[in-house]
C-alpha cells in the first residue's frame, strides 16, 4: 500500500470509535435544522474548504433529494470578513458572524487541523457567549479549540493532509446521519 494511502486507512481505524459520536452529532442537527435553526461552519485553509463542503451538502443534498436547510460558511462572504478584518482584527472575522447569524439552539461546527487557530477559537468562544452548541473537528488532542466547545473528535495525526482527509470522511458521515435523521 502507498505509504500516504496507509497513514490514512491507520488513522482511519484510530477514529472509528468516534463514528458514534458523529452519527449522534447528526441526528441532534436533524433536529435544529428540521426545526428552522441553522448550522455555522467555520476553519481556515482546507478546514475552510470543508466547513463550505458540508453547508453545500445541507443546502443542496448529500444522498437524497429534500428540502434545503439552513447552513453558513463563515469565511465564504469576502466583503463580511475583508471588512471585519480591517475593522476588527483577524481573531474577530468568524465571532462577530456568529453573534451576528447565529441563535440559541444554532450549531457551530468549527474545524482546525492544529486546534489553536485564533479566529475558530473565537469564534467557539462568541457561541458559548450566545447558547449555539459548539462542536469541533481537530487534529491531535489535548489542543485548546477541543477543550472550549461542548463536544469534539480529535484526529490522531501529525500530518495535516491527514487529518484533513479524516475530516472529510466525518463530514460524510454526519451528513449520512443528518439525512437518515430527516
Amino acid at each position: 500500500m502507498d505509504a500516504h494511502l496507509e497513514k490514512l486507512w491507520n488513522t482511519l481505524e484510530k477514529v472509528d470509535d468516534h463514528a458514534v459520536a458523529v452519527r449522534a452529532w447528526g441526528g441532534k442537527l436533524a433536529g435544529v435544522l428540521s426545526a428552522g435553526g441553522r448550522l455555522l461552519a467555520c476553519g481556515n485553509g482546507g478546514s475552510a474548504a470543508e466547513a463550505q463542503h458540508l453547508t453545500a451538502e445541507l443546502v443542496g443534498r448529500f444522498r437524497h433529494d429534500r428540502r434545503p436547510y439552513a447552513a453558513i460558511p463563515l469565511h465564504a462572504d469576502g466583503s463580511a470578513l475583508t471588512a471585519i478584518a480591517n475593522d476588527f482584527g483577524h481573531e474577530e472575522v468568524y465571532a462577530r458572524q456568529v453573534l451576528a447569524h447565529g441563535r440559541a439552539g444554532d450549531v457551530l461546527i468549527c474545524l482546525s487541523t492544529s486546534g489553536r487557530s485564533p479566529n475558530v477559537l473565537a469564534a467557539a468562544a462568541a457561541a458559548q457567549e450566545c447558547g449555539i452548541v459548539a462542536w469541533a473537528m481537530t487534529g491531535p488532542a489535548p489542543n485548546p479549540l477541543a477543550g472550549l466547545c461542548d463536544e469534539a473528535v480529535a484526529v490522531p495525526a501529525e500530518e495535516t493532509a491527514t487529518v484533513q482527509e479524516v475530516h472529510l470522511a466525518l463530514i460524510h458521515l454526519l451528513c449520512d446521519a443528518v439525512e437518515e435523521a430527516l
